[in-house]
């Protein structure tokens, strides 16, 4: 059973879009390069699973992540994250481009990240997530830290906190609960 703080809660209750950071939080954080210089990842499908539900409930994934790798392009498109930004140095710019092609507001956005380039999206938002193993100044930044680490459920988290929050959790695990052909299981 989910619990989280009613002061959570509340300040997810008006996300309209959330911004994941790849390295640390859709993933362990580390990174493997290959003899021949290519990078390989590992992603939760937990946290896959999370990103598709939050997209279905109406809140919009964005992926706004420093590095740029055919990985991490691929897992974006494999989840139909429409709004991702690889590569970017200036996330704080990213993110303003962002919700103005979104028509949205600081206080309609949540962000999870796990070190200091995601700071300046962290003090904006309405609410601010970092994972387990983050840097202690992003932890110290964020409204709530998970309980696992990047890449072992902990954007599952906080996409489980904003659907919570959304008031939309309860039917879509219900939704679940039935097989294809509509029967309770």
């Amino acid at each position: 059973m989910l619990s989280f703080a009613p002061e959570l809660l509340l300040a997810a209750q008006g996300v309209r879009a959330a911004i994941f950071d790849v390295d640390g939080c859709l993933t362990d954080g580390r990174i493997y390069i290959g003899e021949h210089g290519e990078s390989v990842k590992a992603f939760s499908t937990l946290d896959g699973h999370g990103i598709k539900l939050l997209a279905r409930a109406g809140i919009e994934p964005v992926v706004i992540t420093g590095r740029d790798t055919p990985a991490v392009r691929r897992r974006c498109a494999d989840l139909g994250i429409v709004h991702a930004f690889h590569g970017i140095h200036d996330k704080l710019a990213a993110a303003e481009r962002v919700l103005a092609l979104l028509g949205l507001g600081w206080h309609e956005l949540a962000v999870i990240g796990d070190d200091w380039p995601d700071l300046p999206l962290m003090v904006r938002c309405a609410l601010a997530c970092a994972p387990a193993q983050a840097h202690a100044e992003v932890r110290a930044a964020a409204h709530h830290v998970t309980a696992v680490p990047g890449g072992q459920g902990a954007a599952r988290e906080f996409c489980d906190l904003l659907l919570c929050a959304s008031g939309q959790y309860a039917a879509m695990l219900a939704g679940h609960l039935a097989t294809l052909d509509g029967t309770p299981t």
